[in-house]
């Protein structure tokens, strides 16, 4: 065998190694930066036609909105009409604004129904008119009946483009008749629906479970029953039917039963990300932001609730302000009493988002809600006695005075089973109430916490101390 060294080439100067997980690399950034600065449309597609659209979207969120209305001018119709679904909403909101009507309507008919919906619904209402008005009549009627469902129901989620097959067909006339549809084929479908003679689901058939019958097997022998999904549902109570019972899809029927359409797993993934999204957002008090927000966008929607967290704060203060005597008395109690409110703050979050998160799976109802309660409430009892002596003993030999580590250490054990019982309260009454337990429950558990924090340990150490 020859050891003779072989000669590889030069790499290629243009183009950087990328990482092999994500292509938005920063120089890659920097390119698209320069030729929109230069102008270079040419170069411009030449570096974004090879691209995913999800990839697309998450460059338009680096480029500053100059560079967007540069590079979106240069995107082909159809990967431009596979990128809008991927953008963030106030981005895409921007990028609709200098899209011409024409060119939008061209790009939405290689969308399916629902992705072409959500695009239109973030068109100002001129700009909307234009653009149906552009489009062929069937795929306009398809996106004006999405439209006229409530924002967050499966019928705006759902796609109307479906594959269905009367009850009394075999397995060979649905295999012909899949193949027959050519272009009219949905692009995504898992399952073909088996209806009734007024179009109703009694059955589906997995394409898997299709393939692997014999041509002769009638469909009602081999179909299995269906989750339906009404066009007036929810999209989170829809999200969980889809997670608890591990479906792809599921049809969807309207008033009087009749399939409408179908909804993927893939709309689904979405849907629990943007909940999970909302959620994480609300429970820290700040409204539905992405990278396309304003400044002043940003401030409208944390204002209020700094606002409120303000007020709850006054709370604490003004009974540090009551107990300011005690205060005055014995100083070493104001560097202490932060302690108790703080840590009692931490295990009220924690119940809380345990709770919250209960609530969310259905894993917490009315039948389960009260043995929840008492396991949080023991939680809470037991973190303060593990924690107590630990207090106790430091706060008694740093201040001298062993009274003040047995304050300190009762004011725990009493904080921390409050926090761990408004943790669990709060988004278990706001749930009654009909309202999202993950608005506004963490900051009212935190005024708690530090109201009932500074009142205990103050009031216990008035009562024994002086």
């Amino acid at each position: 065998m020859s050891t003779d060294a072989i000669a590889l080439p030069a790499p290629d100067v243009d183009h950087e190694p990328l990482d092999e997980d994500y292509v938005l690399t920063p120089v890659f950034v920097e390119k698209v930066v320069d030729a929109a600065d230069d102008g270079d449309g040419l170069r411009l597609r030449d570096l974004t036609e090879d691209l995913h659209p999800a990839d697309v979207a998450d460059l338009m969120g680096f480029l500053t909105a100059e560079h967007r209305a540069v590079v979106v001018q240069w995107l082909p119709p159809e990967l431009l009409a596979e990128t809008l679904p991927e953008l963030d909403d106030g981005i895409r909101e921007e990028v609709l604004e200098r899209v011409p009507h024409l060119t939008l309507a061209e790009a939405l008919q290689e969308l399916d129904s629902d992705d072409a919906a959500a695009v239109v619904e973030d068109l100002e209402e001129d700009q909307r008119e234009k653009v149906l008005a552009a489009m062929p009549e069937v795929e306009r009627a398809a996106i004006e009946s999405s439209l006229g469902y409530a924002e967050d129901s499966a019928g705006r989620l759902m796609q109307r483009e479906v594959m269905a097959a009367p009850q009394f067909w075999n397995v060979g006339d649905t295999i012909d008749h899949i193949r027959a549809q050519g272009e009219d084929l949905p692009e995504l479908f898992f399952d073909i629906y088996v209806v009734d003679p007024l179009n109703r689901p009694v059955g589906g058939v997995s394409v898997s479970g299709l393939l692997r019958m014999p041509r002769a097997t009638a469909l009602a022998d081999i179909m299995e029953p269906v989750n339906e999904i009404t066009v007036d549902q929810d999209q989170e109570e829809v999200a969980y039917i889809f997670e608890k019972y591990h479906l792809i899809s599921a049809p969807v029927i309207d008033a009087a039963g009749r399939l409408v359409g179908q909804i993927t797993v893939d709309d689904i993934v979405n849907i629990i990300q943007e909940e999970n999204r909302e959620d994480i957002l609300r429970l820290a008090g700040v409204s539905d932001e992405d990278r396309g927000s304003t400044v002043p966008e940003i401030v409208r929607g944390r204002v209020p609730w700094l606002a409120i967290n303000l007020v709850t704060a006054s709370l604490g203060a003004a009974v540090i302000a009551f107990f300011g005597g005690t205060i005055e008395q014995i100083v070493s109690l104001a560097a202490l009493m932060p302690i108790v409110s703080a840590i009692g703050g931490n295990a009220g979050t924690q119940a809380l988002t345990v709770t919250v998160r209960a609530l969310a799976t259905r894993e917490l109802n009315s039948s389960n809600a009260r043995r929840t309660f008492l396991r949080e409430l023991a939680v809470g009892l037991a973190n303060g006695l593990v924690l107590a002596p630990l207090i106790g003993v430091a706060a008694g030999w740093w201040s001298g005075d062993w009274r003040i580590g047995g304050v300190i250490a009762a004011a725990m054990i009493l904080n921390l089973a409050i926090a761990a019982s408004v943790g669990v309260l709060t988004p278990l009454t706001l749930s009654r109430m009909k309202q999202d337990p993950a608005v506004s429950s963490a900051v009212f558990v935190t005024a708690t916490t530090d109201f009932f924090g500074f009142l205990i340990f103050l009031g216990l150490a008035t009562a024994v101390l002086l």
